[in-house]
């Protein structure tokens, strides 16, 4: 669970994922696809089972392989004798035959293999919005008219009411070719990290607003005058941009994607980069750089170095994560000043009241393509019934997540349990053994999504606490589906980079005050010149018709 991976790949999704589409009705799967499932594949069904169902173990009727697409984690490099493929092996009868990429170079060599023909079966960590270009050429299956093979999957939709999350992964054509991880709750994990002692010290209470954030950092700098409170990492502010876009309505840093925000008052898309809510975020920042209480190399240094000014009190304030506050700040914190203390604060609220800011509104999580050579294949059945047992199971996910019972972990009513040898996240810092690096459990291959319950297994008491009082807050709905067709996805590729670049450059010229906010209409002028309007309109149109056709 490397999750500032999954952020940065989540928010990035792909060019077009803020141009999904959404289904037609409150069925979970096609019209074809009980057809296409039932006596159509009757030459597809070597090695599955008649009886599977949910809560039902998966086990083929005879030995099968299937080939998948594996991305390789630095932090747990594949190991061929791990637990995870031999246990594999004898619950479902399956044997996995990984083709081996670096993390690294994961996207650009998935798109050489799928383009060259040579795509495995089974191509997990893909996120939504990084199908699209595959759809055209009809290299990946489209997975809606098959997954009434996929009784936990429908399960969940079902139970978790993620259909209109679902639906945002639909094409021009209705369909949709990605089958996304499920969460049961939208999972906020990003906010700034403060030291408690240095708020203890000066009296603050723990901020709620981003007008406490800044009356603290006032405070802060009044006592270290010589300090900027505040000092980044992830070069540009991403998530300082993006956490505080969001709250105020216009999408920031990580969150700036395709350039285009739904704005609900207006009932139509916009460009983020000219809405008034993305100058309010611009105008807040700059004040804090105006101010000294925000660092300016945070737009330019390494996370070294912003954890290294934290750790040394340079600064006292650090955007992070559970992970990141535990396993990054805590220890170098703690070698200097072992009196220090670090912690969450709640994400701030913005303009738009208490939401559950973080970087996207949806439970989707990245998913897994099928090859399209895959439903020729006489145990194509067999297939997706693993794959939605895996990846979709009760029984799955915990296998995938926590190993085998007895040997990788216990489990009695107050929840999962480690060996005291076998460390995770820190669960038992200093153990000899590792659950992902000795074992293969936990990977970001196969353990992902899930019940709230088996998310928060792994998260301490401090943070469980932390995302009880986000999870109280409203969550925004899905953004409404706007799939563009071939063509004009061709035309909006044209639009979409210098736009997101002109936006990208000058949001950082206004941030450190190298250009007035009296010339924010002419910005938006510039903007205008090189097609903003044609964007938004070709978005806009887009979603007119897909409501017209689809509902």
């Amino acid at each position: 669970m490397q999750k500032i991976n999954r952020r940065q790949a989540m928010i990035a999704m792909g060019a077009f994922a803020a141009l999904a589409g959404c289904g037609s009705g409150d069925e979970t799967g096609d019209e074809t696809g009980g057809k296409k499932s039932g006596e159509a594949l009757s030459a597809n069904r070597d090695g599955a089972m008649a009886d599977y169902a949910v809560g039902t173990p998966f086990k083929a009727a005879a030995p099968l392989t299937f080939t998948i697409l594996y991305n390789n984690h630095p932090f747990y490099p594949m190991k061929k004798d791990w637990l995870f493929w031999s246990e594999l092996t004898k619950r479902t009868n399956v044997t996995l035959q990984p083709n081996v990429v670096p993390l690294s170079d994961y996207e650009n060599k998935r798109s050489l293999i799928i383009g060259a023909g040579d795509a495995p079966m089974i191509i997990p960590k893909t996120y939504p919005g990084q199908e699209v270009p595959f759809v055209a050429s009809g290299a990946v299956l489209p997975v809606s008219d098959y997954i009434d093979l996929m009784p936990n999957f429908k399960d969940k939709i079902a139970k978790w009411n993620l259909q209109p999350d679902l639906d945002t992964l639909r094409q021009s054509d209705g369909r949709f070719y990605l089958l996304p991880g499920l969460h049961e709750d939208y999972w906020v994990e990003y906010t700034l990290e403060v030291r408690a002692d240095v708020m203890e010290k000066l009296g603050i209470q723990t901020p709620q607003t981003w007008d406490d954030v800044h009356a603290m950092l006032k405070a802060m700098k009044e006592e270290h005058p010589d300090s900027y409170p505040y000092s980044d990492r992830w070069t540009g502010n991403a998530m300082l941009n993006q956490v505080f876009g969001l709250g105020s309505g216009a999408r920031g840093g990580w969150g700036f994607t395709t350039g285009l925000t739904w704005d609900p008052a207006a009932g139509k898309f916009a460009y983020t980069g000219a809405m008034p809510q993305y100058k309010q975020m611009l105008q807040f920042i700059h004040t804090l750089v105006q101010d000294k209480l925000l660092d300016p190399e945070s737009f330019t240094q390494t996370d070294d170095q912003a954890i290294q000014k934290l750790a040394s009190g340079k600064s006292f304030v650090i955007s992070g994560n559970a992970q990141t506050l535990v396993n990054e700040y805590r220890p170098p914190l703690a070698k200097a000043n072992p009196k220090a203390k670090l912690v969450k604060v709640p994400v701030p609220i913005g303009p738009l009241g208490p939401i559950k800011a973080d970087s996207n509104d949806t439970r989707l999580e990245n998913g897994i393509m099928i090859s399209a050579k895959a439903k020729d294949s006489k145990n194509f059945v067999a297939m997706m019934q693993f794959i939605d047992w895996l990846w979709y199971s009760d029984e799955g996910q915990v296998f995938a997540k926590w190993g085998v019972d007895g040997v990788t972990h216990t489990r009695d009513a107050s929840g999962f349990h480690l060996p005291k040898d076998v460390d995770f996240v820190g669960l038992n810092p200093g153990a000899p053994k590792h659950l992902q690096k000795d074992f293969g459990f936990s990977n970001g291959v196969f353990a992902y999504g899930g019940s709230t319950e088996l998310l928060q297994s792994t998260f301490s008491e401090e943070e469980i606490e932390w995302q009880k009082g986000m999870n109280a807050r409203k969550a925004l709905p899905p953004k409404p589906p706007a799939p563009l067709n071939d063509e004009e996805r061709e035309q909006a590729a044209l639009w979409q980079t210098p736009l997101k670049d002109h936006a990208t450059q000058n949001s950082l010229q206004f941030i450190l005050g190298k250009r007035d906010f009296s010339e924010w209409d002419a910005y938006v002028q510039e903007l205008e010149a090189k097609s903003m309007s044609a964007y938004v309109n070709l978005a806009n149109s887009a979603y007119e018709r897909y409501k017209k056709e689809h509902g």
